[in-house]
């Protein structure tokens, strides 16, 4: 018999893959928090490096190629980013943030609006935090976990484009990157390694977002079968 604990894995991959199989809208690209849209559902952001692979990730996540906008110009995401997961999640995409040739008054008005946004979202259940494997954790990751610590808001870091670096490098930086998230009372305990060009940890990132929707087996939505 397999342990209680696999089942419970495979349940949230499955509803993950559900999940993540409905339609996917975009609602708004919000450039202040007045036009943030107001909903019931329960949310989850996507935060990150300029250039991180937010918007990649999103439409791997989707399995939709042009669902959010990519590009290899680092700053292009200036908004807050919404779309609608079959009416049942709210995924946002958060400016990226630390781009060095920006211009100070427009990383100014993207800190002002994504602090904005963290202290007034009652429906943000979790901070999606996307940190580039083959560089790890800078100075301007650190900056938004202090923000999200005095936010008391939930983040958790996932690992992206994990297909670059080599095997010992990638498990270096995972044990950086845990050690280090220690020490932020915000921040949730487990590391999600990713990659959106191979798939890798695709289907555990979409378990693990299910999981906040369904915290008990017995309690997860209803949803179309595919």
């Amino acid at each position: 018999m397999a342990p209680a604990s696999d089942d419970r894995d495979a349940e949230l991959r499955e509803y993950g893959r559900r999940l993540f199989a409905m339609p996917c809208t975009f609602i708004i690209g919000a450039a202040s928090i007045e036009q943030t849209p107001l909903s019931a559902m329960p949310e989850i952001a996507f935060a990150g490096r300029s250039n991180v692979g937010k918007s990649t990730l999103l439409n791997a996540l989707t399995g939709r190629k042009n669902l959010a906008k990519t590009s290899n110009t680092p700053g292009r995401t200036q908004q807050l980013n919404f779309f609608d997961l079959g009416e049942k999640l709210m995924l946002t995409d958060l400016p990226g943030y630390g781009y060095a040739r920006a211009p100070k008054a427009s990383v100014d008005r993207w800190t002002r609006l994504v602090r904005s946004y963290l202290r007034g979202r009652p429906t943000l259940r979790r901070v999606l935090l996307l940190i580039d494997s083959r560089h790890g954790i800078m100075a301007v990751d650190r900056d938004i976990m202090r923000m999200l610590d005095a936010a008391a808001v939930s983040f958790q870091a996932v690992l992206t484009k994990s297909d670059k670096p080599g095997t010992s490098a990638l498990e270096r930086c995972r044990e950086k990157t845990e050690h280090e998230l220690m020490g932020h009372a915000a921040a949730y305990p487990g590391i999600l390694t990713t990659s959106a060009s191979t798939g890798i940890g695709i289907p555990n990132l979409r378990a693990a977002i299910a999981e906040l929707l369904c915290p008990n087996s017995q309690s997860e939505p209803a949803t179309p079968s595919q």
